[in-house]
């Protein structure tokens, strides 16, 4: 073997498209772009998202970005303020009427800040890891 008579393996290499130059090249006539309409043409296409008119789906849609509609939902509760309620079975109900929350709240979290004295039974709230390991410590327990 000598390096002038190296060539690819029959098949290997494939000659490029060659549109509109003849009909033996399969693609003649029409060159691949059917006959006739906006995209036969030449510089016949519309910009990115554009649908014939219609108002487009970027615009169709609410602009809110990444802001969570739910967030004004959810009450953030300290575990210090849960020793001043002076109930031992606290859920959304009770915050809400010891005024730790707005009427409006649909749910409440407990971070921890400060510490809790006593065991208390928490329902229905959600808890950080590090309140939760407070509660307990507390004797309290926390029922999902």
């Amino acid at each position: 073997m000598e390096l002038n008579t190296i060539k690819p393996a029959d098949g290997a290499k494939k000659d490029r498209r060659r549109p509109g130059r003849g009909i033996g090249s399969g693609l003649g006539k029409t060159a691949g772009r059917g006959h006739k309409g906006q995209k036969s043409r030449s510089g016949g296409f519309h910009k990115v998202g554009f649908e014939g008119g219609q108002m487009p789906m970027q615009r169709r849609l609410p602009k809110r970005g990444f802001v969570s509609l739910t967030k004004a939902n959810t009450a953030h509760v300290r575990l210090y303020e849960l020793a001043a309620v002076g109930v031992d079975e606290i859920d959304l109900l009770v915050l809400k009427q010891a005024g730790l929350v707005s009427s409006a709240v649909k749910a409440a979290k407990v971070y921890l800040a400060g510490e809790i004295g006593r065991a208390i039974k928490l329902s229905g709230i959600a808890v950080t890891k590090g309140a939760r390991a407070a509660i307990e410590a507390a004797g309290g327990t926390i029922a999902d």
